[in-house]
């Protein structure tokens, strides 16, 4: 929505057409670009299915981006982090094992954000597990 100040109502200036996966769809978005009206998919199903594969996500909730354009995902119901190279939408899993929750320090439980700082070190919030995980460099 745009609103002006003082208004009593917005415009739409993004969707409009109920939630979804098509292109004139949001499901969920936290940043959308103004006056754009289409999308590019950068990892997971083009139609939104759920998967534990390389190229399927399950509940992704969190992205963060290295300085060489490589993308790191949280993928929740999947008990890993995805690691996807720049230009790449094949993940590697990089911390945690695919669908396998638990609280050995290998294993992920309900995570729910991930970081990295100016070394690439990952930081993983596990909010079952009520810890913060580091894992090193790649």
């Amino acid at each position: 929505m745009r609103c002006t100040s003082g208004a009593p109502s917005g415009q739409v200036v993004a969707s409009g057409n109920g939630n979804g996966t098509n292109a004139t769809q949001l499901s969920g978005p936290t940043r959308w670009a103004i006056n754009v009206s289409s999308w590019t998919l950068l990892a997971g199903d083009i139609n939104g299915k759920s998967g534990n594969n390389a190229t399927t996500l399950n509940h992704p909730t969190d992205v963060t981006f290295d300085p060489m354009g490589n993308m790191y995902v949280v993928d929740k119901y999947n008990c890993r982090i995805q690691l996807f190279m720049s230009g790449q939408t094949v993940g590697t899993t990089i911390a945690g094992i695919r669908s396998h929750a638990g609280h050995d320090s290998a294993l992920l439980n309900s995570h729910i954000s991930v970081h990295l700082d100016s070394q690439l070190d990952l930081y993983v919030a596990d909010t079952s597990n009520n810890r913060i995980q580091k894992f090193l460099r790649y």
